[in-house]
């Protein structure tokens, strides 16, 4: 891992905060996790829908900056498909197209079971393609 984006992404200061982790990454691909504990429930104990969007938004940006050009969101969709009853969510960031300015990314969220929890649809924005981070 290209140790400048390594920092950048630990610089995300919200993510660490919730615990997420980066497990993997490199361009057009990343995963990452975190642990499922307390604070991350709503108030029908349930994982709060904001929680899973942070892990699949760090994923996309993991996998979308990996090649080194600083990719921000421009949009975002989300599905909720099954409430989790695991300990930990994955989210695995896939890149779909790719084009001079702008990108697109699937994020599944997964948690240890392999159960499907949500998917979600990102559309990223390349900013200034000849800089690098």
């Amino acid at each position: 891992m290209d140790d400048k984006l390594v920092k950048l992404l630990k610089n995300d200061r919200f993510a660490a905060f919730i615990g997420i982790e980066l497990v993997k990454m490199e361009p057009g691909y990343a995963v990452a996790q975190m642990e499922i504990m307390e604070n991350h429930l709503n108030g029908v104990n349930l994982i709060q829908g904001g929680a899973i969007f942070t892990l699949a938004d760090f994923a996309f940006a993991a996998a979308a900056n990996a090649s080194g050009h600083v990719t921000v969101g421009i949009n975002a969709n989300i599905a909720y498909f099954k409430a989790s009853k695991g300990k930990t969510l994955i989210a695995e960031a896939k890149e779909v197209a790719d084009s001079q300015k702008i990108a697109h990314y699937n994020v599944d969220v997964f948690n240890e079971n392999e159960d499907y929890i949500a998917k979600v649809t990102f559309i990223g924005y390349k900013k200034n393609r000849g800089s690098s981070l």
